[in-house]
């Protein structure tokens, strides 16, 4: 017998757009769980215009929301509202990641959801929550990453902050809120009771200060986490190095049996006895001779993975800076199906990233894909509802639903 998905049985309403809400129930639909995705019309979640484009379909999109259905309704109309309403005593989770107030203005906050459907677990996803003097701030994960002090703490000390090019903030949000989520829908089996989950990305942001915070506050503002750039400011060596052939390597020797091994693959163990590494703190402390030194032996060797063989064999941390098409094609992240190969008849083949659990007794999810707006309204409907192919095409016609099939 197949082994079932871990969330299987589960029915989630999703109101949720671009990246971070979208993370949370495309990971849910990947576990198994039925993901209704809730399109305003008659556009449906922006993430269907980011590139690339092909055939009028986004990888983007396809990327966040695997897995899905799609229903699309114009929520600016009574009868789109009355349709949610009808729907929620079936669900068991609702997430959404809209401005806040915006469920509440629609009716659909959890004060009268949970009139609807006592057991219901509801998450909202904003950018700095839903209390407090700045909730109603527009924002997206760079501004929750500007107030949360990290931008601050990125780049080079003397020159302007950087944003990184990768969603962090947005995708751990998710991640946070899935956690939230499971854990609710758990207390939920053992009380019976449904839930209100708050979470943001400014306090998924706090949360990775595994540093700057307590060291500033417990050294009473003596310490200032300052921008290091390149290199760590509290550990050394400890940063990315030039490498041959214009690559990088990223390589950690904080701990001394780490600092011997960098030494032993260097063939410079007296470097042990000057005074200027003798301790972290001294290593610290000559930090830009420290890094010459390295990196002239780097620059040395006839490439960069010549290093990156010769400090893993003195089990030195280290690893080579990839590129993008060079993740796409690493063997250790091909062969764990952490990049997996997906192929859509009308957008091709391209590559996504994997399912990021490894369940020991669940297979990992296989040929999902995502929805056409509105794709599934008569199968949802249909399925809650009872609501028949007539019925949603006059519903189509006045304006209620959208259905578009892109390829048209």
């Amino acid at each position: 017998m197949a082994a079932r998905s871990l969330l299987d049985g589960y029915k989630v309403l999703d109101f949720t757009q671009i990246v971070a809400g979208p993370t949370t129930t495309k990971l849910m639909a990947e576990m198994g769980a039925e993901v209704i995705k809730v399109e305003q019309g008659p556009k449906g979640d922006p993430a269907r215009l980011n590139p690339v484009l092909r055939n009028g379909r986004s990888a983007y999109f396809f990327q966040h929301n695997l897995g899905k259905q799609s229903l699309c309704v114009n929520l600016r109309k009574k009868e789109g509202r009355a349709l949610i309403r009808d729907l929620i005593p079936h669900m068991d989770v609702v997430v959404e990641n809209y401005s806040p107030g915006v469920m509440k203005r629609l009716g659909f906050d959890y004060a009268s959801l949970k009139q609807l459907n006592p057991r219901l677990v509801m998450c909202s996803i904003s950018a700095l929550g839903q209390t407090g003097p700045s909730a109603e701030v527009p924002g997206f994960d760079y501004i929750a990453q500007a107030y949360a002090g990290i931008t601050d703490v990125m780049g080079e000390r003397d020159h302007p902050p950087v944003m990184p090019m990768v969603a962090m903030g947005d995708v751990s949000t998710g991640v946070h809120a899935l956690a939230g989520v499971a854990c609710a829908l758990l207390h939920r089996e053992r009380t019976g009771e449904g839930q209100y989950i708050d979470v943001s990305l400014l306090d998924s942001y706090i949360h990775y200060h595994d540093f700057s915070l307590q060291v500033y506050t417990a050294s009473q503002g003596k310490f200032v986490p300052q921008r290091g750039g390149s290199h760590h400011t509290g550990l050394a060596p400890c940063g990315i190095f030039k490498a041959p052939q214009g690559g990088y390597v990223l390589l950690i020797a904080g701990l001394e049996h780490q600092w011997q091994g960098l030494l032993r693959a260097m063939g410079r163990t007296e470097l042990a006895s000057d005074a200027r590494f003798r301790t972290v703190r001294d290593r610290i402390k000559n930090k830009d001779a420290l890094i010459h030194e390295i990196e002239q032996w780097l620059l040395s060797l006839p490439d960069r993975d010549t290093a990156v063989t010769m400090l893993e064999k003195e089990r030195v941390p280290v690893a080579p800076v990839l590129t993008i098409p060079e993740v796409v094609k690493h063997p250790h992240l091909v062969e764990r199906g952490t990049v997996r190969p997906v192929s859509h008849p009308d957008f091709g083949d391209f590559t996504l990233p994997g399912f990021p659990f490894r369940f020991s007794s669940v297979p990992p999810p296989d040929k999902l894909t995502a929805p056409d707006l509105g794709e599934h309204n008569l199968a949802v409907l249909g399925r809650y509802l009872g609501y028949d192919e007539t019925q949603v095409t006059q519903l189509t016609e006045a304006g209620v639903l959208v259905r578009k099939e892109v390829h048209d």
